[in-house]
């Protein structure tokens, strides 16, 4: 069988737009950490930046601003990676990180977690909330066959362990109010109010779950031609299949543990970077890896001007932004196939 070539043609414009789009993220970065529902003079935010003093301004500027951009860096970059290798590996544009059970993997091991050992400091939550979303995936991916899971028995195993572990939260937080208490605030997604130490404790897991994402992007290409087509191309379709699942369990699993559930991210921007780049990965896994953050940010600091003095949550800005957006992508483009 002659082996096929992926077209170069069209990368200098590919190449072109993902600088673009780097260039709309370090908008959003200096967007976030100059804007806030405090109103500091912009120059004043960037002196203070590089010369930190005891003054309430540089406070708020590195105590909060600062730290919360970094989370909403990673937490962008995780679930528009996850999404999008997601989608690749079902061949199922709708998927996104909750699909494998993972965001009601990470709730479930919360809860659970607060309801039989009372309150659990933030920084073992983060771990219980990253063993949860493992254990989920990992189930579900037996569940569905191991190595030779299929994507739509993916699929289905993913919805059943969501809804099995939906019952699971529903009655911790019926029978416990402290659980109840914690849940609440962690299923509203927000980068606001988190511990500053999060950063660090997600980002080794984010950083392995960046570079699989990147490297499967070859692979993925081949395994998109079909089983026995990679498997003539050299692909290990079933090695190629858990690597992915579990960068993407890493990706989604640490940013849901540090943010909570954000919507429509992992939804939304794998198909504007497939517009974008094309069905390459090659491409439109580093499209996604920069315009998911950027989205984020830019929601994030749109929640903090529009009802200032108080915050939207950045959960909410999504939904009413990614909502409709992706309403419109489905109507003019349809849903394509994968």
């Amino acid at each position: 069988m002659r082996r096929p070539t992926v077209s170069v043609r069209g990368t200098p414009a590919r190449a072109t737009g993902l600088l673009l789009a780097a260039l709309l993220l370090l908008v959003a970065v200096v967007l976030s950490v100059s804007v806030g529902s405090r109103s500091i003079p912009i120059a004043d935010v960037w002196s203070l930046v590089v010369h930190r003093d005891d003054s309430e301004a540089s406070l708020i500027v590195h105590e909060v601003r600062l730290p919360r951009t970094v989370l909403g860096l990673l937490v962008g970059a995780g679930l528009g990676l996850a999404g999008a290798l997601l989608q690749a590996l079902t061949r199922n544009p709708l998927a996104d990180p909750g699909l494998l059970g993972v965001t009601y993997g990470a709730a479930a091991a919360v809860v659970v977690a607060v309801a039989l050992l009372g309150p659990v400091a933030p920084a073992l939550q983060v771990w219980f909330a990253i063993l949860g979303a493992g254990a989920a995936t990992a189930v579900v991916y037996v569940v569905a066959g191991g190595s030779r899971a299929t994507p739509v028995r993916l699929a289905l195993a993913g919805i059943a362990m969501t809804f099995a572990l939906y019952a699971v939260v529903r009655g911790a937080t019926i029978l416990d109010r402290s659980a109840l208490e914690r849940y609440r605030f962690w299923q509203v997604g927000s980068l606001s109010g988190q511990d500053p130490d999060r950063v660090l404790q997600m980002a080794p897991f984010l950083a392995v779950g960046i570079v699989l994402a990147l490297l499967l992007a070859r692979p993925l290409n081949a395994l998109a031609l079909g089983d026995e087509a990679g498997r003539a191309l050299g692909l290990r379709a079933g090695a190629t299949r858990t690597t992915t699942i579990v960068a993407a369990t890493l990706l989604a699993g640490a940013a849901t543990a540090a943010a909570g559930p954000l919507a429509f991210v992992g939804l939304v921007v794998p198909h504007v970077a497939r517009i974008l780049a094309g069905p390459d990965h090659r491409w439109s896994l580093p499209y996604a890896l920069v315009l998911a953050p950027a989205l984020l940010l830019l929601a994030d600091v749109v929640g903090r001007v529009v009802a200032s003095p108080q915050e939207l949550r950045v959960s909410i800005v999504i939904s009413l932004i990614g909502g409709p957006v992706f309403i419109l992508l489905v109507r003019r483009r349809g849903v394509p196939r994968l």
